[in-house]
């Protein structure tokens, strides 16, 4: 291959993030559109756990965890300072990110979809998931952002998921006192970065044209 190539599924939160590091790498790639019902077999045959994204470079290195994907485009080059924020450093946007990805996803999972989960109450799960809430809400405060006045590593990699979470119940989610997380959020969903990510392309299948991103 003469360009990585991205298994993505717009509308996965780990997609986005790591579509959002490689749109402000601008690191070229080819772009292939899943959908996750109809996973092309050579998607399974890089990645046996049939996740997106997946990100295979071309040499044939299959990077299939999305944080992995952003740190190897940002380690490559950051335009934006993405891993030098005003506020902070590196180390403690992973450990904010790890928060967000074990902790307030496990909550978040079961109070979007509690069907698939036995015996799940789902208001107690997003009682338990305000706790991550809360805690950005009081960063924003103080930040503007997660680690200063701009996005960054955390934000990119966290506002995906804050986002699902929003909008399992909008009406509940806008009703709260979250002033500063609910600004946060659109100023996110306003990013012109996030709504280049959005945008919409046709399932890919083997043989397809290749479509090329950025």
């Amino acid at each position: 291959m003469s360009l990585p190539l991205l298994y993505t599924f717009r509308r996965c939160p780990y997609a986005m993030r790591a579509r959002l590091a490689i749109w402000v790498t601008e690191t070229r790639c080819v772009l292939s559109e899943v959908v996750l019902r109809d996973k092309p077999p050579s998607l399974l045959e890089y990645s046996p756990k049939a996740t997106v994204p997946v990100l295979v470079l071309e040499d044939g290195t299959v990077i299939d965890e999305s944080l992995d994907v952003m740190l190897w485009a940002l380690r490559r080059q950051d335009p934006q300072g993405w891993l030098l924020p005003p506020e902070g450093s590196e180390a403690e946007m992973l450990a904010l990110i790890d928060m967000n990805d074990h902790d307030f996803k496990r909550h978040l999972d079961r109070y979007k979809y509690p069907n698939r989960y036995d015996d799940t109450d789902p208001l107690f799960h997003r009682k338990e998931a305000e706790r991550f809430l809360a805690l950005l809400d009081a960063r924003i405060q103080e930040h503007t952002c997660l680690f200063g006045p701009g996005f960054s590593l955390a934000d990119a990699a966290i506002g995906p998921f804050v986002r699902q979470f929003a909008n399992t119940n909008r009406e509940w989610f806008d009703a709260t006192d979250y002033e500063h997380l609910k600004r946060w959020l659109h100023s996110f969903l306003e990013w012109p970065l996030f709504k280049a990510v959005m945008t919409k392309y046709p399932q890919w299948h083997e043989g397809d044209e290749s479509t090329f991103i950025p």
